[in-house]
This record gives structure tokens, C-alpha cells and sequence, in this order.
């Protein structure tokens, strides 16, 4: 099993920054992962539409960026620390929600896509106030 703990969720105005992390733990050498994710749950959205915001092979390369986000986030990894990070700059008002680590086996076509992923966090929330 593998666990995912998300932090770095805050309340910041619209321009602002923040950097999302992602700490992975558990049995991570012997479970079918490749891909860690960050996905954006809306406020009054249900679950089934949580949104691929950038995801990223373990390995480092290669990423994939949702276009709403593209220039603006950064998906990175810390393989010794088994941490993923999400810069998120520029940050707007519809950037709000709760932010969600997932880890699964994935392929770049489909790593946006919530069926991909086995394993999922609690979220942290980010409010972007205008």
C-alpha cells in the first residue's frame, strides 16, 4: 500500500504564490506506480470531476500540464525524498479548491485522467480570493 500526504494548502490573493507538496510513503518499491499527479476538486463540484491539473513520470520526465494551468504551475519531484512538489504562481480565483496527490500507473496520454490512479491523498485546500 502506498500513502499519500498532501500540505501546503493556504488562503492568498489573486497573483500570489504557493507550493504544494506531496509526501509518498508505504510499500512504494513494490507497488505499479509511475506517474504522481496532482488533480483540483472545485468548490460544489463532486468528486467525478476533479480536474488533472499536472502530473509527472517518477522518474522525473516527462510532465503534462492541463492547459488551464500551463505557465504557470510546476510539477517537480524529489526522488530521494519521495516527495512531489506544485509550484502554483499567478495564481487566479478559479484556482480554489481542494488539491489532491495521486499515484497510479499511468502512460502521458492519460495521465490527467482520475482513472489512472490507484492511490490518493486527503487533499489540502487553496483559496485564491480576488
Amino acid at each position: 500500500q502506498v500513502q499519500l500526504v498532501e500540505s501546503g494548502g493556504d488562503s492568498v490573493q489573486a497573483g500570489g504564490y504557493l507550493r504544494l507538496s506531496c509526501q509518498a510513503s508505504g510499500t512504494t518499491d513494490t507497488v505499479r506506480i509511475n506517474y504522481i499527479a496532482w488533480f483540483r476538486q472545485s468548490p460544489g463540484k463532486p468528486e467525478k470531476e476533479r480536474e488533472g491539473i499536472a502530473a509527472i513520470y517518477i522518474g522525473g520526465r516527462p510532465t503534462t500540464y492541463a492547459d488551464s494551468v500551463k505557465g504557470r504551475f510546476t510539477i517537480s519531484r524529489d526522488k530521494v525524498q519521495n516527495m512531489t512538489y506544485l509550484e502554483m504562481g499567478s495564481l487566479k480565483p478559479e484556482d480554489s479548491g481542494m488539491y489532491y496527490c495521486a499515484a497510479g500507473w499511468s502512460t502521458v496520454a492519460v495521465a490527467l485522467k482520475p482513472r489512472s490512479y490507484e492511490y490518493w491523498g486527503q487533499g489540502t485546500q487553496v483559496t485564491v480570493s480576488s
